[in-house]
């Protein structure tokens, strides 16, 4: 199946079968996640895989009553920083220097711009900006899933402030902003399995200048 044959294959899958995902599978979507494409390169945000049902049926019962997150194999919380201290790019400065094998200090100009626009914002702007490289990641992983054949919808009909509060992290300095949950269609319960994709067509979406 080639890219454009599993994005007219994939759709929002309402319904779950609670198959396993095979590791290799599940890891290789995971991996196009953690490549995603990233403001700064930084990625600001931290992405919770849970297998635990015990945990789902927690975050089921009290943040997202939608039946995927009892029905799939893996669920994928993206959780944005709230916290943009100093400390955060320093790491990255130095995962640039040691990956690259340049001198810490040739990365001098670009930690003063990445700091210097961190500072310029509010923790509100800078937490709404690291939400949206959650939503490039996203779609990473929407793709991968695709490709790989495997199910996963997008989820944002969710109570973040009560997912924050199971996860415990508002401790951690993140803030949850968008859910993927990844299984197999339950085609025989899932009124959308066998229903017409519907795009927008291209003349009316595109246009190319």
């Amino acid at each position: 199946m080639n890219l454009h044959e599993a994005l007219h294959w994939r759709y929002a899958t309402k319904r779950m079968n609670g198959q396993k995902i095979e590791s290799a599978n599940a890891d290789r979507i995971i991996e196009a996640i953690r490549l995603s494409a990233s403001s700064l390169g930084l990625q600001p945000y931290h992405i919770f895989v849970i297998e635990d049902k015990a945990l789902l049926t927690k975050i089921h019962e009290n943040a997202c009553k939608q039946p995927q997150m009892l029905e799939a194999s893996h669920v994928v919380v993206f959780a944005a920083w709230t916290d943009f201290s100093d400390s955060k790019v320093d790491a990255y400065m130095q995962q640039i220097a040691a990956e690259r094998n340049v001198p810490l200090e040739s990365l001098k100009g670009f930690e003063d711009n990445i700091k210097g626009m961190l500072k310029s914002k509010s923790v509100a702007d800078n937490t709404t900006w690291a939400a949206k490289q959650t939503y490039i990641a996203l779609g990473f992983g929407l793709v991968s899933a695709a490709l790989e054949q495997i199910d996963a919808t997008p989820m944002e009909g969710f109570n973040p402030a009560a997912l924050d509060e199971v996860l415990g992290l508002k401790e951690k300095g993140l803030q949850s902003t968008v859910i993927l949950s990844l299984g197999y269609r339950d085609e025989a319960n899932d009124y959308l399995a066998k229903a017409k994709k519907i795009r927008r067509k291209k003349e009316d979406l595109i246009t190319s200048l």
